[in-house]
């Protein structure tokens, strides 16, 4: 199992918690953990109080939707990812977001390399999504890419469903734990 650091504070106490999971174009893997991790988020009763956000470091599919293969990987799930449209993480994000998560290490050199160097530093924002895998362990920390194993092969998407479904899981469990403000007492 990956070690676990506490979870960043929100920068903002009043405001929602804000994720952005990253990969490479934004059209498989970090827009599929978008949706899982909002539902799970929902799941846990933090509709409202923390948001996800999806990026690639690449500029190439910008205004595109998911691929066909991850939006099928998760349509038959029961997931909808109809709605995604692919966008390029920039410098700002790292402003605009409490939790930071990369797909592979190389979209984490690229997050660090454009974070300010307060953030340059381990435990911080940034961090790698599958370090809230409970299967993961620090040598395999990388969530990976779907996008060649051809037309009609989508076991590797299938992979990255199940990968981002437990890591999702467990991440909305930390939320809550850590972060998420004690429910108020029920009134009689």
């Amino acid at each position: 199992m990956a070690q676990f650091m506490p979870l960043p504070p929100p920068s903002d106490p009043a405001g929602p918690y804000r994720i952005a999971v990253v990969c490479l174009g934004n059209i498989c893997r970090s827009p599929i953990a978008q949706v899982v991790l909002t539902k799970a988020l929902g799941e846990a009763e933090l509709d409202g109080r923390v948001e996800v956000y999806s990026a690639g470091t690449g500029d190439w599919h910008i205004g595109q939707p998911m691929d066909l293969r991850a939006a099928s990987t998760l349509a038959a799930a029961g997931y909808d990812g109809s709605h995604h449209r692919a966008q390029r993480f920039t410098r700002s994000w790292h402003d605009d977001h409490d939790l930071i998560l990369a797909m592979d290490h190389s979209n984490f050199r690229d997050l660090q390399s454009m974070a300010p160097p307060s953030e340059q530093i381990e435990g911080g924002r940034l961090r790698m999504f599958r370090e809230f895998d409970p299967e993961a362990d620090e040598t395999d920390l990388e969530v990976p890419d779907p996008y060649y194993d051809g037309d009609d092969g989508d076991d590797g998407f299938d992979l990255v469903l199940a990968i981002v479904e437990r890591t999702a899981a467990n991440l909305a469990d930390r939320i809550v734990q850590e972060l998420a403000d004690p429910k108020p007492p029920a009134t009689a």
